[in-house]
Protein backbone atom coordinates (compact mmCIF):
# COMPACT_ATOMS: atom_id res chain seq x y z
CA UNK A 1 0.00 0.00 0.00
CA UNK A 2 1.67 3.27 -0.81
CA UNK A 3 1.12 6.65 1.33
CA UNK A 4 1.62 9.81 -0.48
CA UNK A 5 3.02 11.97 1.75
CA UNK A 6 1.82 15.09 0.38
CA UNK A 7 -1.10 14.19 1.71
CA UNK A 8 0.04 15.36 5.20
CA UNK A 9 1.53 18.72 3.78
CA UNK A 10 0.35 22.00 5.26
CA UNK A 11 1.46 25.44 4.97
CA UNK A 12 2.67 27.30 8.61
CA UNK A 13 3.25 30.66 8.48
CA UNK A 14 6.74 31.28 10.29
CA UNK A 15 5.59 33.88 13.64
CA UNK A 16 3.87 30.74 13.98
CA UNK A 17 6.88 28.81 15.21
CA UNK A 18 7.23 28.99 19.13
CA UNK A 19 10.56 30.76 19.64
CA UNK A 20 10.36 30.92 23.27
CA UNK A 21 7.94 28.47 26.05
CA UNK A 22 4.99 29.84 27.68
CA UNK A 23 5.40 32.11 31.09
CA UNK A 24 4.49 29.07 32.67
CA UNK A 25 4.21 25.79 31.58
CA UNK A 26 0.29 25.01 32.33
CA UNK A 27 -0.48 28.22 30.75
CA UNK A 28 -0.47 27.18 27.37
CA UNK A 29 -3.71 26.30 25.20
CA UNK A 30 -5.17 22.79 24.19
CA UNK A 31 -6.99 22.36 21.34
CA UNK A 32 -9.39 19.21 22.00
CA UNK A 33 -10.25 17.40 18.84
CA UNK A 34 -13.27 14.39 19.24
CA UNK A 35 -11.79 11.80 17.07
CA UNK A 36 -15.19 10.46 16.40
CA UNK A 37 -16.79 13.79 15.18
CA UNK A 38 -13.81 16.25 14.76
CA UNK A 39 -15.40 18.54 16.48
CA UNK A 40 -13.23 20.91 18.15
CA UNK A 41 -12.49 23.76 21.08
CA UNK A 42 -9.28 25.34 22.39
CA UNK A 43 -9.22 25.12 26.12
CA UNK A 44 -6.33 26.22 28.43
CA UNK A 45 -4.04 23.45 29.39
CA UNK A 46 -5.24 23.57 32.65
CA UNK A 47 -8.18 22.16 31.61
CA UNK A 48 -6.51 18.56 31.14
CA UNK A 49 -8.04 17.49 34.14
CA UNK A 50 -11.61 17.69 32.95
CA UNK A 51 -11.06 15.33 29.97
CA UNK A 52 -9.73 12.47 32.45
CA UNK A 53 -12.32 10.12 34.52
CA UNK A 54 -11.37 8.71 37.82
CA UNK A 55 -10.06 5.05 36.73
CA UNK A 56 -8.32 6.53 33.59
CA UNK A 57 -4.53 5.90 33.03
CA UNK A 58 -1.93 8.88 31.87
CA UNK A 59 1.65 7.73 30.75
CA UNK A 60 4.45 10.33 29.70
CA UNK A 61 8.28 9.95 28.75
CA UNK A 62 10.60 10.83 31.88
CA UNK A 63 13.49 10.68 29.12
CA UNK A 64 15.90 13.98 29.97
CA UNK A 65 17.71 15.88 27.13
CA UNK A 66 21.28 15.78 27.83
CA UNK A 67 23.68 18.89 27.18
CA UNK A 68 24.30 17.08 23.92
CA UNK A 69 25.36 20.19 21.96
CA UNK A 70 28.86 21.08 22.03
CA UNK A 71 31.66 23.14 20.38
CA UNK A 72 34.93 23.07 19.76
CA UNK A 73 38.08 24.25 17.40
CA UNK A 74 39.90 22.09 15.08
CA UNK A 75 43.45 21.10 16.52
CA UNK A 76 43.02 24.16 18.87
CA UNK A 77 44.85 26.34 17.34
CA UNK A 78 43.49 29.98 17.51
CA UNK A 79 41.78 31.16 14.28
CA UNK A 80 41.32 27.00 13.51
CA UNK A 81 37.79 26.16 11.97
CA UNK A 82 35.13 25.84 14.50
CA UNK A 83 33.23 22.50 14.71
CA UNK A 84 29.78 21.78 16.22
CA UNK A 85 29.43 18.47 17.54
CA UNK A 86 25.80 16.74 18.81
CA UNK A 87 26.04 13.76 20.89
CA UNK A 88 23.96 10.83 20.13
CA UNK A 89 24.18 7.79 21.98
CA UNK A 90 27.34 6.56 24.04
CA UNK A 91 29.10 4.08 22.20
CA UNK A 92 31.00 1.91 25.20
CA UNK A 93 30.33 1.29 28.37
CA UNK A 94 32.91 3.96 30.07
CA UNK A 95 30.83 6.54 27.79
CA UNK A 96 34.01 7.67 26.34
CA UNK A 97 32.79 6.83 22.76
CA UNK A 98 29.79 8.09 21.40
CA UNK A 99 28.15 8.33 18.11
CA UNK A 100 27.76 12.03 17.46
CA UNK A 101 26.93 14.23 14.32
CA UNK A 102 29.39 16.77 13.47
CA UNK A 103 29.16 19.94 11.47
CA UNK A 104 31.21 20.80 8.85
CA UNK A 105 31.46 16.56 8.75
CA UNK A 106 32.94 16.55 5.21
CA UNK A 107 36.35 18.60 6.57
CA UNK A 108 36.69 16.89 9.36
CA UNK A 109 38.31 13.77 8.98
CA UNK A 110 39.35 10.62 11.04
CA UNK A 111 42.44 11.64 13.05
CA UNK A 112 40.74 15.74 13.98
CA UNK A 113 41.00 16.37 17.30
CA UNK A 114 39.06 18.94 18.11
CA UNK A 115 39.02 21.11 21.48
CA UNK A 116 36.17 22.10 23.31
CA UNK A 117 34.74 25.25 24.15
CA UNK A 118 33.17 26.17 27.44
CA UNK A 119 29.48 26.79 27.02
CA UNK A 120 29.71 29.10 29.84
CA UNK A 121 32.61 31.68 29.25
CA UNK A 122 32.75 32.87 33.02
CA UNK A 123 33.75 29.25 34.40
CA UNK A 124 37.46 28.53 34.70
CA UNK A 125 39.26 28.28 31.46
CA UNK A 126 39.52 23.77 30.84
CA UNK A 127 41.87 21.72 28.09
CA UNK A 128 39.62 19.04 27.40
CA UNK A 129 39.52 17.56 24.27
CA UNK A 130 38.05 14.69 21.58
CA UNK A 131 39.02 12.53 18.73
CA UNK A 132 37.27 11.72 15.59
CA UNK A 133 37.78 8.18 14.99
CA UNK A 134 35.34 7.20 12.25
CA UNK A 135 32.48 8.23 9.61
CA UNK A 136 29.84 5.59 10.34
CA UNK A 137 27.91 4.31 7.74
CA UNK A 138 24.54 5.98 8.93
CA UNK A 139 25.86 9.57 8.86
CA UNK A 140 26.96 9.98 12.61
CA UNK A 141 30.75 9.65 13.63
CA UNK A 142 32.44 7.84 16.30
CA UNK A 143 33.97 10.17 18.92
CA UNK A 144 36.28 9.85 21.97
CA UNK A 145 36.91 11.86 24.56
CA UNK A 146 39.92 12.59 26.49
CA UNK A 147 38.20 12.87 29.97
CA UNK A 148 35.73 9.65 31.00
CA UNK A 149 33.93 11.88 32.83
CA UNK A 150 30.87 12.56 30.89
CA UNK A 151 28.54 14.56 33.31
CA UNK A 152 31.77 16.95 33.68
CA UNK A 153 31.89 17.58 30.35
CA UNK A 154 28.42 18.04 29.17
CA UNK A 155 27.94 20.43 32.09
CA UNK A 156 30.77 22.30 31.41
CA UNK A 157 30.75 21.97 27.73
CA UNK A 158 27.42 21.08 26.72
CA UNK A 159 24.45 23.09 25.47
CA UNK A 160 21.01 22.46 25.74
CA UNK A 161 20.16 21.08 21.64
CA UNK A 162 17.06 23.02 20.75
CA UNK A 163 15.75 22.13 17.49
CA UNK A 164 16.30 24.04 14.22
CA UNK A 165 13.32 26.01 14.07
CA UNK A 166 14.05 27.42 17.33
CA UNK A 167 15.94 30.40 15.64
CA UNK A 168 18.18 31.86 18.64
CA UNK A 169 21.25 30.17 20.69
CA UNK A 170 20.19 28.33 24.26
CA UNK A 171 19.58 30.37 26.89
CA UNK A 172 20.33 29.36 30.96
CA UNK A 173 16.50 29.15 31.59
CA UNK A 174 16.34 26.63 28.73
CA UNK A 175 17.89 24.11 31.00
CA UNK A 176 14.60 23.74 33.16
CA UNK A 177 11.70 24.64 30.30
CA UNK A 178 13.51 21.98 27.57
CA UNK A 179 13.10 19.60 30.21
CA UNK A 180 9.47 18.17 31.52
CA UNK A 181 8.87 17.65 35.46
CA UNK A 182 8.78 13.86 34.49
CA UNK A 183 12.74 13.51 33.21
CA UNK A 184 15.18 11.59 34.95
CA UNK A 185 16.52 8.93 32.72
CA UNK A 186 19.49 11.23 30.88
CA UNK A 187 19.57 9.84 26.99
CA UNK A 188 17.32 12.30 24.83
CA UNK A 189 18.74 15.33 22.52
CA UNK A 190 15.32 16.24 22.06
CA UNK A 191 12.60 16.73 24.64
CA UNK A 192 9.18 14.66 24.43
CA UNK A 193 7.25 17.96 24.12
CA UNK A 194 3.96 17.36 25.30
CA UNK A 195 5.07 16.51 28.75
CA UNK A 196 6.66 20.08 28.78
CA UNK A 197 2.89 21.50 29.53
CA UNK A 198 2.34 19.54 33.08
CA UNK A 199 3.56 20.82 36.44
CA UNK A 200 3.33 19.24 39.70
CA UNK A 201 0.61 20.49 41.10
CA UNK A 202 -2.07 19.27 37.53
CA UNK A 203 -0.04 15.77 38.50
CA UNK A 204 -1.66 16.26 42.15
CA UNK A 205 -4.98 16.83 41.14
CA UNK A 206 -5.13 14.51 38.47
CA UNK A 207 -3.64 11.72 41.23
CA UNK A 208 -6.45 13.22 43.56
CA UNK A 209 -9.46 12.38 41.14
CA UNK A 210 -8.18 8.87 40.86
CA UNK A 211 -5.84 9.41 37.72
CA UNK A 212 -3.62 6.60 37.50
CA UNK A 213 0.19 7.65 36.60
CA UNK A 214 3.15 5.39 34.91
CA UNK A 215 6.28 6.36 32.98
CA UNK A 216 8.04 4.77 29.88
CA UNK A 217 11.12 5.63 28.52
CA UNK A 218 12.32 6.48 25.43
CA UNK A 219 15.74 8.51 24.29
CA UNK A 220 14.34 10.86 21.58
CA UNK A 221 17.37 11.07 18.96
CA UNK A 222 18.11 13.52 16.25
CA UNK A 223 16.07 11.53 13.61
CA UNK A 224 12.61 13.45 14.78
CA UNK A 225 13.46 16.32 13.02
CA UNK A 226 14.28 14.46 10.27
CA UNK A 227 11.77 14.80 7.37
CA UNK A 228 10.02 12.33 5.07
CA UNK A 229 11.60 13.54 1.89
CA UNK A 230 10.12 10.07 -0.38
CA UNK A 231 7.09 10.85 -1.74
CA UNK A 232 5.74 7.41 -0.88
CA UNK A 233 5.84 7.70 2.54
CA UNK A 234 5.69 3.87 3.77
CA UNK A 235 9.24 3.85 2.03
CA UNK A 236 10.69 6.28 4.69
CA UNK A 237 13.48 4.64 6.81
CA UNK A 238 13.01 5.59 10.17
CA UNK A 239 15.75 6.29 12.80
CA UNK A 240 16.13 3.68 15.80
CA UNK A 241 15.57 4.81 19.33
CA UNK A 242 16.32 3.02 22.89
CA UNK A 243 13.22 2.45 24.92
CA UNK A 244 12.17 1.04 27.91
CA UNK A 245 8.36 -0.24 29.10
CA UNK A 246 8.03 -1.37 32.61
CA UNK A 247 6.13 -3.93 33.87
CA UNK A 248 4.51 -1.88 36.34
CA UNK A 249 3.57 0.49 33.79
CA UNK A 250 2.04 -2.47 31.69
CA UNK A 251 0.36 -3.91 34.93
CA UNK A 252 -1.21 -0.16 35.32
CA UNK A 253 -2.28 -0.57 31.72
CA UNK A 254 -3.72 -3.59 31.46
CA UNK A 255 -6.12 -2.93 34.78
CA UNK A 256 -7.24 0.24 33.36
CA UNK A 257 -8.43 -1.60 30.54
CA UNK A 258 -9.86 -4.24 32.41
CA UNK A 259 -11.98 -1.74 34.47
CA UNK A 260 -13.04 -0.36 30.73
CA UNK A 261 -10.96 2.84 31.50
CA UNK A 262 -8.88 4.55 29.01
CA UNK A 263 -5.03 5.35 28.77
CA UNK A 264 -3.72 9.01 27.74
CA UNK A 265 -0.53 8.73 26.06
CA UNK A 266 1.68 11.64 26.84
CA UNK A 267 3.40 12.51 23.54
CA UNK A 268 4.10 10.59 20.33
CA UNK A 269 7.11 8.77 21.94
CA UNK A 270 4.74 7.49 24.52
CA UNK A 271 2.79 5.79 21.83
CA UNK A 272 5.78 4.53 19.71
CA UNK A 273 7.25 2.49 22.96
CA UNK A 274 3.63 1.22 23.70
CA UNK A 275 2.81 -0.17 20.22
CA UNK A 276 6.52 -1.33 20.20
CA UNK A 277 5.72 -3.40 22.61
CA UNK A 278 1.89 -5.07 21.97
CA UNK A 279 2.46 -8.72 20.72
CA UNK A 280 0.99 -10.46 17.96
CA UNK A 281 -2.14 -11.02 20.02
CA UNK A 282 -2.83 -7.84 21.31
CA UNK A 283 -1.22 -7.81 24.29
CA UNK A 284 1.13 -5.65 25.71
CA UNK A 285 4.40 -6.76 27.14
CA UNK A 286 6.73 -5.38 29.20
CA UNK A 287 10.27 -4.83 27.23
CA UNK A 288 13.81 -2.96 26.42
CA UNK A 289 15.59 -2.68 23.34
CA UNK A 290 15.67 -0.18 20.48
CA UNK A 291 13.03 0.57 18.33
CA UNK A 292 12.29 2.20 14.67
CA UNK A 293 8.40 1.83 14.50
CA UNK A 294 6.58 3.65 12.30
CA UNK A 295 3.17 4.33 12.69
CA UNK A 296 0.59 6.10 9.85
CA UNK A 297 -2.73 5.52 8.61
CA UNK A 298 -4.33 2.82 8.45
CA UNK A 299 -2.54 1.66 11.22
CA UNK A 300 -4.78 2.15 14.70
CA UNK A 301 -3.38 2.59 18.25
CA UNK A 302 -3.85 -0.71 20.62
CA UNK A 303 -1.84 0.43 23.58
CA UNK A 304 -3.21 4.30 23.75
CA UNK A 305 -7.06 5.63 23.75
CA UNK A 306 -6.58 9.03 23.77
CA UNK A 307 -3.44 11.16 22.83
CA UNK A 308 -1.70 14.58 24.23
CA UNK A 309 0.69 16.02 21.47
CA UNK A 310 2.41 19.52 20.30
CA UNK A 311 1.46 20.61 17.05
CA UNK A 312 4.19 19.01 14.41
CA UNK A 313 5.56 20.00 11.14
CA UNK A 314 4.91 18.84 7.86
CA UNK A 315 4.91 15.72 6.07
CA UNK A 316 6.86 14.41 9.08
CA UNK A 317 6.38 11.18 10.76
CA UNK A 318 4.47 12.72 14.02
CA UNK A 319 2.11 13.93 11.97
CA UNK A 320 1.47 10.62 10.55
CA UNK A 321 1.94 9.21 13.52
CA UNK A 322 -1.14 11.40 15.02
CA UNK A 323 -3.11 10.63 11.86
CA UNK A 324 -3.54 7.01 13.42
CA UNK A 325 -5.93 8.44 16.06
CA UNK A 326 -8.25 9.65 13.55
CA UNK A 327 -8.58 10.64 10.67
CA UNK A 328 -6.09 12.62 8.51
CA UNK A 329 -8.94 14.90 7.46
CA UNK A 330 -10.20 15.83 10.92
CA UNK A 331 -6.39 16.66 11.86
CA UNK A 332 -5.26 18.35 9.33
CA UNK A 333 -8.73 20.76 9.77
CA UNK A 334 -7.73 21.03 13.59
CA UNK A 335 -4.13 22.46 12.55
CA UNK A 336 -6.39 24.85 10.08
CA UNK A 337 -8.47 26.14 13.05
CA UNK A 338 -5.37 26.43 15.31
CA UNK A 339 -3.45 28.52 12.74
CA UNK A 340 -6.70 30.79 12.53
CA UNK A 341 -6.41 30.96 16.25
CA UNK A 342 -2.70 32.13 16.48
CA UNK A 343 -2.12 29.17 18.14
CA UNK A 344 1.76 28.51 18.78
CA UNK A 345 3.35 25.61 17.22
CA UNK A 346 6.19 22.99 17.68
CA UNK A 347 7.97 22.06 20.41
CA UNK A 348 7.88 25.15 22.43
CA UNK A 349 4.74 25.53 21.14
CA UNK A 350 1.04 24.78 22.64
CA UNK A 351 -1.01 21.01 22.70
CA UNK A 352 -3.59 19.11 20.95
CA UNK A 353 -5.59 16.82 22.63
CA UNK A 354 -7.14 14.08 20.30
CA UNK A 355 -9.77 12.52 22.68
Amino acid sequence: MKLSTGLFDYHLPEELIAQYPAENRDSSRMLVLDRQTGACEIRPFSDIINYLNPGDGIVFNDTRVMNARMYGIKNGTAGSAKVEIMLVSPADAARKCWKALIKPGKRTPPGTRVKLELADADQTPGDDWLTVLEHLDDGTFLVEFDSGDIEDIQNRYGHIPLPPYIRRKDKPSDLERYQTIFAKEPGAVAAPTAGLHFTPEIMDALRAKGVKQAEVTLHVGPGTFKPVSVEDATQHKMHHEDFLLPEATVAMINSVHDAGHKILAVGTTTVRVLESCVDIDGKLVPRTGSTDIFLYPPYQPKAADMLLTNFHLPKSTLLMLVSTFTEREKVLAAYELAKKAKMRFYSYGDCMLLK
